[in-house]
């Protein structure tokens, strides 16, 4: 499903064939365009304005490097070794030595989609003319893209400060032929057969332009972006696993009632209790217990405060989502090339800003696991799930029902409380101390996308255990919106009886969650929940 840009920015336009594109200059991009250039292989294609400012500042970059005065990265070393001067029969090879130097990542292939929003992200700063690149590298890493090829970029490397070096450089030594790709098929390939096969010619970097692919904060920020937008989704089913089991846990849906939420008027939580009250709407099973003679007075916490927690979440997310939206009108480079035609040594390259973003979302993704997996115990434990059967097993002792299943949220959610521990807090100086104080945003980024699939694991199994305790409150009906969402599972997995092989059910519920059909399911009765 492709997504609208914000108002104000290009639009994703319509390509030969009926693909989406995205038409990139030097404005800002929409979260919406990366998401569908990295994970949906919308094409690039730079505009006019984007051409004009390449060439103009090329024109700046040649003026300066045919000078006498030394300039960062035009005529002189990088880092530490910034004092030599260079003289111009080297600087081409300054430029290739740069990228080959710095392309000193290990470990295991970054995702596709990581190294494709990276490559966007470079693309867009590039287009903006601040760099001072020519519009034959800004043309090649388009076609990069537009090809379906994607450079193999190691996961370690990056600290996060002069820009995620060690992964930006990966990518620049595909853009020269070297190192190797994944082409559109998947397959690995040296770089340059890829390139030439798909009609690309390398390029041969020029005076700053290796140093102009590789000092930005591209990494972190793609990553940003693309957990922003799957934190939101996965808010929503957080919203609707919290329904279920609310309703087979015979909880109250009057701690949710709107005039309860006015008393705290954060957004995020009136966000998630007015979903849950249209989740809840129309519920035999809350109504059978909604009596005078009802002697549950408050239910635990992990029922009660769901919106507060999972709107505290909201709330982060919309700062993190404001913090992206101003990466995606940054110009990131070291020197920078300002409009007057100076070029000035500047820190906009350290990752700071995304850094402890990223940071405090693995934090609120890793309170969102925990509430999430107390619900699902809570329907094991007959002293607590309200007439239950012991872990909802058919035959309690001959069956163990999800009794394993919920050890397996206990272990996921153990993990993200340790990837919660915030990378940005430390440093590491680099550069012979140079680069005394690093950000480690790349890092932060890792891990967050690390919690955010434990997040979709964790609400996978919830909803497979409060699906089978809404079947156990049969006669009585849930609701139609949880059970669309019931329904929508039992597609896949069968209700309850003697026990199962659980690990598949537990991979059906999960893609479920993740490739977007349980919130079509559940959004076909209420509308688009908040």
């Amino acid at each position: 499903m492709q997504e609208q840009a914000a108002d104000g920015r290009a639009a994703p336009r319509r390509t030969g064939g009926g693909a989406a594109g995205v038409d990139v200059g030097p404005g800002p991009l929409a979260q919406a365009q990366v998401v569908g250039v990295a994970r949906h292989g919308w094409s690039v294609h730079l505009d006019d304005q984007a051409r004009a400012a390449l060439q103009a500042g090329r024109a700046a970059i040649d003026a300066l490097a045919a000078a006498d005065r030394p300039v960062y990265g035009v005529s002189t070393g990088f880092g530490a070794l910034a004092t030599r001067h260079i003289p111009a029969a080297l600087r081409a090879q300054l430029q290739r030595s740069l990228i080959r130097s710095h392309a000193a990542g290990t470990g295991p292939e970054v995702e596709r989609e990581v190294v494709r929003a990276m490559m966007l992200l470079r693309l867009r700063t590039l287009a903006s003319g601040h760099t001072g690149v020519r519009p034959e590298v800004a043309e090649g890493l388009a076609g990069l893209l537009n090809a379906g090829l994607t450079p193999v970029v190691p996961e370690h490397g990056s600290l996060g400060c002069s820009g995620d070096l060690a992964p930006l450089s990966a990518v620049a030594l595909a853009l020269m032929g070297e190192g190797e790709v994944r082409d559109a098929e998947g397959q690995l390939r040296p770089a340059e057969q890829a390139l030439r096969a798909a009609g690309l010619t390398p390029v041969a970097l020029a005076a700053k332009e290796g140093l102009a692919l590789i000092n930005g904060t591209d990494g972190m920020l793609g990553q940003l972006v693309l957990a922003c937008h799957d934190l939101g989704d996965l808010l929503r089913v957080a919203d609707v696993t919290a329904a279920m089991s609310v309703e087979g846990l015979l909880a109250t849906d009057r701690v949710f009632a709107a005039d309860v939420m006015a008393l705290r008027p954060h957004p995020g939580q009136q966000a998630s209790a007015a979903n849950l009250r249209r989740l809840l709407a129309g519920s035999a099973i809350v109504d059978s217990h909604r009596t005078p003679d009802c002697t549950r007075i408050q239910d635990a916490y992990s029922l009660r405060c769901a919106p507060q927690v999972a709107g505290a979440a909201r709330d982060l997310l919309a700062f993190a989502a404001t913090v992206a939206d101003r990466e995606l009108a940054s110009a990131i480079d070291n020197p920078a090339l300002l409009d007057d035609g100076r070029v000035e040594s500047n820190g906009n390259f350290h990752g700071a800003p995304i850094a402890q973003v990223l940071d405090h979302l693995a934090v609120s993704v890793a309170d969102l696991t925990a509430i999430a997996e107390r619900r699902t115990d809570r329907f094991l434990d007959t002293d607590r799930n309200q007439g239950l059967p012991p872990f909802l097993a058919d035959d309690p002792g001959v069956d163990s029902g999800y009794m394993i299943a919920q050890y397996t949220q206990a272990a996921i959610v153990a993990e993200c409380k340790r990837l919660a521990t915030p990378a940005s807090v430390d440093s590491i100086p680099s550069s012979a101390m140079q680069e005394d104080h690093v950000s480690m945003g790349w890092g932060a980024a890792r891990k967050l996308r690390r919690t955010l699939d434990g997040c979709a694991r964790v609400l996978a199994i919830e909803l497979l255990t409060a699906a089978r305790g809404l079947d156990l409150r049969a006669p009585l009906a849930p609701a139609p919106a949880t059970a669309a969402a019931r329904d929508a599972l039992r597609e896949h997995v069968p209700g309850p009886g003697p026990d199962r092989h659980v690990a598949p059910e537990i991979e059906a519920a999960y893609r479920l969650v993740v490739d977007g059909r349980l919130l079509t399911a559940v959004e076909a009765v209420t509308g688009p929940l908040d």
